[in-house]
């Protein structure tokens, strides 16, 4: 695939890793820091969000599935590495005396990598392609994502000796022997998330600029004038919901490493629903402005909860709505929109003279 960008593409792009790579870790603490990698972990679905809703037209609001399936992945590795060789400890608490089966794959780091991105693929792919193939989209598909997170939630609570329960996975400190909850190791950590951050985003623009981002674009306005062109249009749906699996598999991995853990609440309808806030904010057609929107929303949900501890929730609420009626393509469709003024400006000055 050929990577083509637009000038203004190359500019948000580097904007972005200017932010994350200089601007954030200069000026901030380790904890403030660490807060950051944990809002930037999911920058990853929101971008994912971009692709699907944005310019595919599928809303989920079943995102935090995949998520979850990668943090659970992730924190499956750290606690049989923590525990070894014993069970883990909520087995332990709950009388299992052997390790389940499908635990087994997770004493590799190399297999837990590749499950990561090969499990929530397979899933996000054979279900989405089931759905779209009877023609179901809209707010249907997004009623069934959602269904679907409400039932993985109650299943992995329900299953407390196998997943932890309500309390989820918690209570490991090294990966492949080295610390992870150190300063020092944090801070590694975020770099080598910031830079994966950046690469994707780089990938997905130029995915997007290519005959297949412009058929996205099609089926999003009118998906039966693509199918009668001979396109499977189901195909490149589920394709494209995969895709965003993936991301969202990754943002989930990163998750459980900066934050420490991984409960059920990471994969319910709230926070689903939070991630589609993050893509809607820094507006669900721009890439670069999904990430900035999952960092701005996280900043905003830190500080106001600490200044406002009793009724910051009415603040965001507030700040939700403003963003929706006054900005429906969200912080980037303000930026093209401050950007065409100035320059029309700058046009007509250059007439003027």
């Amino acid at each position: 695939m050929k990577l083509v960008y637009r000038r203004s593409d190359l500019l948000a792009l580097a904007s972005v890793a200017v932010l994350l790579l200089a601007i954030l870790p200069l000026t901030l603490d380790a904890f403030r820091l660490n807060l950051v990698g944990k809002y930037l972990a999911f920058s990853f679905v929101a971008i994912g969000i971009v692709i699907t809703w944005g310019y595919g037209g599928i809303l989920s609001l079943g995102q935090g599935i995949f998520f979850g399936l990668g943090g659970y992945m992730m924190a499956m590795f750290l606690k049989l590495e923590a525990s070894a060789p014993e069970l883990p400890d909520f087995m332990v608490w709950s009388s299992v005396e052997k390790l389940p089966f499908w635990w087994e794959p997770f004493h590799s780091f190399t297999a837990t990598l590749v499950l990561i991105l090969v499990l929530p693929a397979l899933l996000a792919y054979g279900l989405s392609y089931a759905v779209f193939k009877r023609r179901v989209s809209g707010v249907y598909f997004a009623i069934v994502t959602l269904c679907l997170a409400t039932t993985l939630t109650v299943l992995i609570i329900g299953q407390q000796g196998d997943t932890g329960g309500a309390n989820g996975i918690t209570d490991f400190r090294t990966l492949l022997g080295m610390d992870v909850v150190g300063d020092a190791a944090r801070q590694v950590i975020y770099y080598v998330q910031a830079a994966t951050i950046l690469v994707l985003m780089a990938l997905a623009v130029a995915l997007l600029r290519t005959r297949f981002g412009k058929v996205l674009i099609a089926i999003r306005d009118s998906e039966d004038r693509v199918r009668f062109s001979g396109y499977n249009t189901a195909h490149f749906k589920a394709f494209v919901f995969m895709l965003a699996a993936i991301l969202s598999a990754i943002g989930g991995a990163f998750y459980t490493l900066q934050v420490g853990l991984v409960s059920p609440g990471v994969v319910g309808v709230v926070t689903s629903v939070e991630m589609v806030i993050f893509a809607a904010v820094g507006g669900r057609l721009s890439v670069p402005g999904a990430v900035v929107g999952a960092l701005l929303v996280g900043f905003l949900k830190s500080w106001l909860s600490e200044t406002f501890p009793q009724i910051w929730l009415y603040f965001l609420g507030a700040i939700f709505i403003v963003v929706v009626v006054a900005m429906p393509n969200g912080l980037a469709g303000l930026f093209s929109t401050f950007s065409s003024t100035f320059g029309m400006r700058d046009a007509r000055a250059k007439e003027s003279k």
